[in-house]
């Protein structure tokens, strides 16, 4: 697992006015640290430390130094709110974790095998992958970066689906626990004939929905 720290700093001046103030005059990203048993607390980080770790996708499923005034916090990212037509992120919830307590986070899933899968090299299909995370849960010494799906031997007509996938050990899929209805499929070979259809039909979704 990667390792993340990030510098934070307590704040009192709180509100959307002081919101705005910190991202416009200093450049910082308001956010608030909860969970734990512990008071939630406003903080604040700055803009081009927090971009920067957003750049790596291992970032939004690890477990997180957080360093507010000096004292360290260990968390997850739990929630971003970004601006809806620029660039930045405008405020962030991290969710302190405890030791020996289960947390759920969504993690990435990472494709391998798909160009050389027996329903695209011997079949001529397509991929289609339904899923591009999962939601897992976990004692936090065992949160994993990303969950591999290899589709090696995956043929056209034929999907994997959340009970197929092979996960670490001691991390559990919660939904799965809700029945079969909810293991869903994450990714499918298609033939290519089929797969145009649907590429069409989803075309025209698109433009009736406008």
């Amino acid at each position: 697992m990667v390792d993340f720290t990030l510098n934070a700093n307590a704040r009192d001046d709180l509100g959307k006015g002081a919101s705005r103030r910190l991202r416009r005059n200093a450049d910082l990203v308001p956010a608030i640290v909860y969970g734990g048993n512990k008071e939630p607390q406003s903080i604040s980080v700055a803009a081009r430390e927090l971009n920067k770790a957003l750049e790596n996708e291992a970032f939004y499923s690890s477990i997180i130094g957080l360093s507010i005034d000096g004292k360290k916090e260990e968390v997850l990212l739990k929630a971003l709110q970004r601006h809806p037509a620029k660039p930045r992120v405008m405020h962030a919830d991290f969710q302190r974790i405890v030791a020996g307590q289960k947390v759920t986070v969504h993690v990435p899933l990472h494709f391998i095998n798909e160009d050389s899968c027996v329903g695209v090299k011997q079949e001529g299909g397509m991929v289609f992958r339904n899923l591009p995370e999962l939601e897992v849960s976990c004692l936090p010494k065992d949160l994993p970066d990303f969950i591999e799906v290899d589709l090696a031997d995956l043929k056209v007509g034929q999907s994997l689906h959340l009970a197929d996938l092979k996960l670490p050990k001691g991390v559990v899929i919660p939904s799965l626990a809700l029945g079969d209805d909810h293991n869903l499929p994450v990714v499918n070979i298609m033939a290519q004939r089929t797969a145009a259809a649907a590429d069409a039909d989803a075309g025209e979704g698109e433009e009736s929905a406008e």
